[in-house]
């Protein structure tokens, strides 16, 4: 289809009018095909769709869905064209997209008899179908469905053609169903009569007496329903017969059926109606009722309402009354109050002095407190080394002993006296404060306490001397213990082979757990490497100084750290991998942080290795005497 050169530019809204009559003018005067075939049409403003086939009302449908269309997507032009068409295909093309009609329009019961047995559902047999021989031998011939559509452009509207076949193939005979009903027969009549009116009907057929051409065509009665061939064989099949007269009785006891029903739903209904109207007059009454019971209520709830605010009102004015009486006496008891502060301000100013050497006393005693225990707690410390260390030496240990215990003792005393100095100054304080009155047996009272603190302060300045000297002593034994044991530890670093006395790692991650675990999932050579990975990344582990996965719990009054189960790596660790290199990890982790928190690096220890216990310096001087004498021994033996 060719556009002329005005159409390729657009148009505006209010020029589609126009264009509207224009493209219509054209349409009418046959500038654009429309109509294909009786029932098919296509759109000319569309020719680059994929659907170019239309029925009447989907081509009218298409035309008036675009000319109404509110889409930005589709130009003033083309709407104004589809309008057009759309008016077109209402005004000209009416009768011809009409549905179709059967050929005759008169009674369908015209010239038949209410007695003749016909096969229902309505149905029509075609004979003398064209056929060919295939390579097989069999006969083959058209489809059922070209033969409906043409029986369909005619006007005959049949539902299925269906082509009737046998060991043979195609048997030239096929059958025709038209709809059940009354207009189903008027078209199975129609199409008689069409085949008859063109001398192929039913008789041209049977009658021998001239060449049988093109198609034959009836409508299917008793004598065909009872013929011995393919075509009784499928009526037999398909339908029965029956007569119009049975017909028109069957359909007329339906309908009375039908109506006896519709009567019986009426007869229902209106009892229902009744009901729901006797329903509707109980539900008003109620209503009623429950208005005035409302409005009742509400009478009464509104008179409640105002007794409730009277009472309020009355009640909130003898608060305000109270609240005023109370404001008066506040006022009264505020101005008594400014009058005693002025009064304590006064005081305050006296006793100032008195407040500021009172403050300091107070500092000073809390930082001898702070003092006392933080020598508490070094103490302790210097007590569990003491006795560790007693046990290297019985002559030192019973020496350390008895100082610690001496130590102990006068520190006890220290703060005895330390609180009793304390306790008297506070005495002091509150007699001064108390001998502004003049009592003079308080001021006697104040002197007394006043020499004993002095003598109290005496004695503690002694006990300070003599405690420092056994503290520097102490250390000095410390330091002197110390000294021998690393000289001890060095000596036997250059001896080889394994005794029960000897040098442990403190802090040494065990790896042979970690190749047992290894060497349960993976072969040898891959277990060693995997073992080596973990062992390092575990040593890692111990070396960080952020990691402290320990707890503190008291024991016995002391303080003790203990592992932290709960810790999310050493979970992680016992579930993975067991309980043996869990064990080993721990053990690492309480040695590493027994000998060397702060630095977290492996240290060497004198280590009893038959009981598994920290040796004494006794039995390291021993152990190495004796190997001293074998030594000797040996070198006197080879000379």
């Amino acid at each position: 289809m060719e556009h002329s050169s005005e159409e390729d530019s657009d148009i505006s809204e209010s020029e589609m009018l126009k264009y509207e009559d224009k493209s219509y003018k054209k349409l009418k005067s046959g500038n654009h095909n429309v109509k294909i075939s009786d029932e098919a049409f296509t759109c000319p403003y569309c020719p680059k769709k994929r659907k170019q086939e239309y029925l009447y009302k989907d081509l009218l449908q298409h035309a008036s869905g675009v000319g109404n269309s509110t889409s930005n997507k589709r130009s003033a032009k083309e709407k104004a064209n589809h309008l057009a068409l759309a008016k077109y295909l209402e005004k000209d093309l009416r009768d011809a997209g009409s549905p179709s009609k059967p050929v005759n329009d008169g009674d369908p019961l015209t010239g038949c008899s209410h007695d003749e047995k016909f096969v229902w559902p309505w149905t029509g047999i075609v004979v003398n179908i064209p056929t060919t021989r295939a390579e097989d031998g069999r006969s083959v011939g058209e489809s059922g469905s070209k033969l409906r559509d043409e029986l369909i452009r005619r006007g005959f509207n049949p539902t299925r053609v269906h082509p009737l076949w046998n060991f043979r193939g195609h048997s030239g005979c096929a059958v025709v169903e038209f709809h059940k009903d009354w207009p189903g027969l008027h078209n199975a009549m129609s199409f008689e009569k069409a085949y008859e009116a063109d001398h192929h009907g039913k008789k041209d057929w049977y009658a021998s007496n001239q060449e049988k051409s093109g198609l034959y065509a009836w409508v299917a009665r008793s004598d065909d329903y009872n013929l011995k061939n393919i075509i009784g064989d499928h009526l037999r099949k398909i339908g029965d017969l029956k007569t119009i007269s049975e017909m028109m009785e069957e359909e007329a006891r339906k309908q009375n059926l039908l109506v006896s029903n519709l009567t019986n739903m009426i007869e229902v209904k209106d009892k229902h109606l009744e009901e729901m109207k006797e329903r509707f007059t109980e539900t008003s009454n109620s209503v009623e009722k429950l208005m005035e019971e409302k409005d009742r209520l509400l009478q009464s709830y509104n008179e409640e309402i105002k007794k409730i605010q009277l009472s309020a009102r009355d009640h909130f004015q003898r608060i305000f009354t109270d609240h005023e009486k109370l404001k008066l006496q506040l006022e009264s008891e505020k101005k008594e109050l400014e009058l005693r502060g002025e009064e304590l301000e006064k005081r305050e100013t006296q006793n100032e002095n008195d407040r500021k050497i009172l403050a300091e006393e107070i500092e000073k005693n809390a930082m001898r407190n702070n003092s006392l225990q933080l020598a508490s707690l070094v103490q302790q410390k210097a007590d569990e080394n003491v006795r560790k260390l007693a046990e290297d030496q019985k002559k030192q240990k019973e020496d350390l002993h008895n100082r610690i215990i001496q130590l102990e003792k006068q520190l006890d005393a220290k703060q005895a006296l330390a609180l009793e100095i304390e306790r008297l100054k506070g005495s002091l304080n509150v007699m001064k404060h108390m001998g502004d009155d003049g009592d003079i047996e308080v001021l006697q009272k104040m002197e007394t306490v006043l020499k004993d603190l002095r003598e109290k302060e005496g004695e503690l300045d002694d006990l300070e001397a003599l405690n420092q000297t056994l503290i520097i002593r102490e250390r000095k034994s410390n330091d002197e213990l110390q000294d021998a044991r690393k000289e001890l530890i060095n000596a036997l670093k250059e001896l080889s082979g394994r005794a029960h006395i000897g040098l442990k790692r403190m802090g040494e991650l065990d790896n042979q757990p970690f190749l047992e675990v290894m060497n349960r999932k993976y072969n040898e050579e891959e277990a060693e490497e995997r073992a080596s990975e973990l062992c390092s990344l575990w040593e890692e582990y111990l070396k960080d100084p952020d990691w402290h996965p320990f707890k503190v719990i008291t024991a016995e009054g002391k303080h003790k750290e203990i592992i932290n189960e709960e810790d999310e790596k050493l979970k992680g660790l016992k579930k993975e991998m067991g309980e043996e290199v869990y064990i080993a990890v721990t053990t690492a982790l309480v040695e590493i942080n027994e000998y060397n928190p702060s630095g977290r690096y492996i240290t060497s220890e004198l280590w009893n290795y038959k009981e598994g216990r920290k040796a004494t310096l006794q039995e390291g001087v021993a152990f190495l005497m004796k190997q001293w004498k074998l030594l000797v021994h040996r070198k006197g033996g080879i000379a």
